[in-house]
């Protein structure tokens, strides 16, 4: 049931917040001596449209401040579509992208952390606006509302509900007793590993601040925008790929173990199951496509072969989605690791995508306890993560999350072929054939990655596309970023009944 006046108390609360992070780029304009005709204008416009429909809706707090969880995810997913729209309108305003699906469609790459682009010339876009594309990033790899309950000075029994539907992974676990403190605590850490990763990328002759700041902000929200055509390849410099591929693993970590180790508790996060897992994953990924490479003497030796094979495994597995190579030229061995580790996605907990490492092991453990029982029916069987029994609710809830991304995979497959049945003439020798591209750019947008195979490889974009396909996979990048259900629950009736 839907408390509409709390609905759009958050609502505005959103606009307003947005309107102030986007006063940074808005002020670089001046700095970049930008044609303040177009940029400075587009932001200026958006700023001033999102503090006119904010403030009304914050002026005065509802009496009635609950909301039950239903209400709370119709509400996050509401929010993410209002800041993709919004985010739109300076790209649309100043021209640099023409069309307003295409505008959307990069917005919602943006929030939702996919890094899927429909631009062909990003170094031609002016600096303020490719700094907000990556901004956007970093706002949705944490997620806004984590800022906004942030930022509330008294804790509010509601906004747990729209902790769970925006925070990543099959189960959701506060560091300390109060939810503000625990968002709080993440943004610190968030914050602290970005600005890290700024100051070492700086230290590279190479990189100027602005491009530092820009890649930093991507690898954050795990999103992989870049200033450059080329993405991180452009710098062709192995001091940047180990900064950046260790980053990446960083942010696809459970941000539970950084507060672990902050509080003198190491022993405790090495021993996290889930981290373990994800890190023997990317390790035999990683050395298994070095070998291909190495063996099929696609690049000189062993050493640059696992300098790419590193960075392409780290950059998908943490669905990042920089580039250093165009894999779609690697071995087909390389193609099916990179596909799978797209999918495992990083930790629950981290701004990665995926499916998360933590629902795959509760997925096979489930799946061996099954076959146990079905050799010994009288036996008693637990799975257990962390040494601890998972709850019969968490592991049906990891079932019905595999059975909806499957269905949800499947039909936008079906609609994506039905729209895209050729590719144009000038993408024909990217063509894997329909099932390879097609399934890619689902895959990709699902696991909110950004690149795919084919012609949605790193090398390429989706400007190709038509405005159907775009919408279709807008969604599945909506549906990846907040878990699927919120965004089911906008086309279920009974969670828009008005709240007595």
């Amino acid at each position: 049931m839907m408390n509409y006046r709390m609905t759009a108390y958050i609502l505005g609360s959103i606009a307003v917040i947005t309107a102030a992070l986007m006063t940074v780029p808005f002020i670089m304009t001046f700095g970049f001596r930008e044609d303040y005709a177009s940029t400075t204008f587009a932001f200026g416009l958006t700023i001033v449209l999102l503090l006119a429909v904010g403030i009304p809706c914050i002026v005065k707090k509802p009496q009635n401040t609950h909301i039950t969880s239903s209400c709370g995810f119709v509400t996050v997913a509401l929010a993410w579509i209002l800041m993709s729209i919004v985010g739109a309108i300076p790209l649309c305003a100043s021209g640099v992208i023409p069309n307003f699906v295409d505008c959307f469609f990069e917005m919602v790459s943006g929030f939702t952390t996919t890094g899927a682009t429909i631009m062909t010339n990003i170094e031609g876009a002016p600096n303020s606006m490719l700094f907000w594309r990556s901004m956007t990033h970093w706002i949705g790899g944490m997620g806004i509302l984590v800022f906004v309950v942030a930022l509330l000075p008294k804790s509010n029994p509601a906004v747990v509900h729209l902790m769970k539907a925006e925070v990543p992974g099959p189960e959701f676990g506060k560091l300390v007793s109060k939810l503000r403190f625990t968002a709080r605590i993440l943004y610190c850490i968030y914050l602290a590993l970005t600005v890290l990763e700024v100051v070492l990328l700086v230290a590279s002759p190479k990189m100027t601040l602005f491009d530092a700041v820009v890649h930093s902000m991507s690898t954050a929200g795990t999103g992989g925008f870049s200033n450059k055509n080329l993405s991180v390849g452009y710098f062709n410099d192995v001091y940047i790929d180990i900064v950046i591929t260790v980053f990446m693993m960083l942010f696809a970590t459970n941000f539970n173990v950084f507060y672990f180790v902050l509080i003198g508790h190491v022993s405790a996060a090495l021993r996290n199951e889930e981290l373990r897992t994800m890190f023997i994953i990317f390790g035999f990924a990683t050395l298994a496509i070095t070998l291909s490479l190495t063996l099929n003497g696609i690049y000189e030796n062993f050493w640059v072969s696992l300098r790419y094979a590193a960075f392409q495994t780290a950059s998908l597995m943490s669905t990042t989605g920089f580039a250093t190579a165009d894999f779609n030229n690697w071995p087909t061995l390389c193609h099916i690791l990179l596909l799978g580790v797209m999918f495992v996605g990083g930790s629950a907990g981290s701004t990665a995508g995926g499916l998360k490492v933590s629902r795959i092991i509760i997925g096979a453990k489930s799946s061996f306890v099954s076959m146990k029982k079905a050799y010994s029916p009288r036996g008693v069987f637990t799975v257990k993560l962390d040494g601890r029994p998972v709850s019969d609710d968490l592991r049906l809830s990891v079932a019905n999350y595999f059975v909806a991304y499957f269905f949800i995979t499947v039909i936008s497959l079906i609609l994506i072929s039905l729209a895209e049945p050729t590719l144009p003439p000038s993408l024909q020798a990217a063509d894997s054939g329909w099932f390879v591209e097609n399934f890619s750019a689902v895959a990709t947008c699902i696991n909110n990655v950004g690149p795919g195979l084919g012609s949605f490889g790193p090398m390429y974009n989706f400007a190709h596309m038509t405005y159907f396909s775009k919408l279709v996979l807008c969604f599945d990048m909506l549906a990846g970023r907040l878990e699927i259900v919120p965004m089911l629950l906008l086309f279920y009736p009974k969670a828009w009944v008005p709240a007595k």
